[in-house]
Parts: C-alpha cells; structure tokens; sequence
C-alpha cells in the first residue's frame, strides 16, 4: 500500500521524500516532543512524554518561537542532532 503525504508549506516544484522507517523500539532512544505553539499543544506532548517515558524512551522538549514562521534552522539542527525521532505538536 502507497502512503501519500502532504506537505503544507508553498512549494512551487513539489519535492519527493523518503519516509524513514519506524523505530523498532523506544527504550534506550531519544524522542524529541516539538511545541509549534498552537493552543493546547503542550497539553497533547505533556500525555505523550509520560507515555514514552512508560515505553523507556527519553524525552527533550523542544518549542518553535511561534506558530506562525517554520522553526529556526538552529533548532533543526539540534532537534536532528539530538533525537532519534520526533513528534510535532499540531492542536487548537
């Protein structure tokens, strides 16, 4: 079965990605949780750290400086240095 993902931003010549794979497991990995700063996103990540940390995966908090621009390329850079895998945090 094909997977098909869109992606909001505003590309004028539509670029393929390869999906990576899933993590086997979660003990022992990283997981960043990323707040874009939408209402009540923190509400969601703050049920996700504790179920990941059931699953012993270590988490990193992470928060874009709004919701409106993309996150900053230092950010990036250190959500993709530090983690394994990571979860952005869509909610209103």
């Amino acid at each position: 079965m094909t997977t098909v993902l869109l992606d909001p931003s505003s590309e004028a010549v539509p670029a393929e990605r390869v999906r990576p794979a899933r993590l086997a497991e979660l003990t022992g990995k990283t997981v960043g949780l990323l707040d874009i700063r939408k209402a009540r996103g923190d509400v969601f990540l703050d049920q996700l750290e504790e179920r990941l940390a059931e699953r012993g995966a270590s988490v990193i908090r992470y928060a874009k400086p709004t919701f409106t621009k993309p996150a900053p390329i230092d950010l990036r850079h250190e959500i993709a240095t530090q983690c394994d895998a990571v979860v952005e945090a869509l909610a209103d």
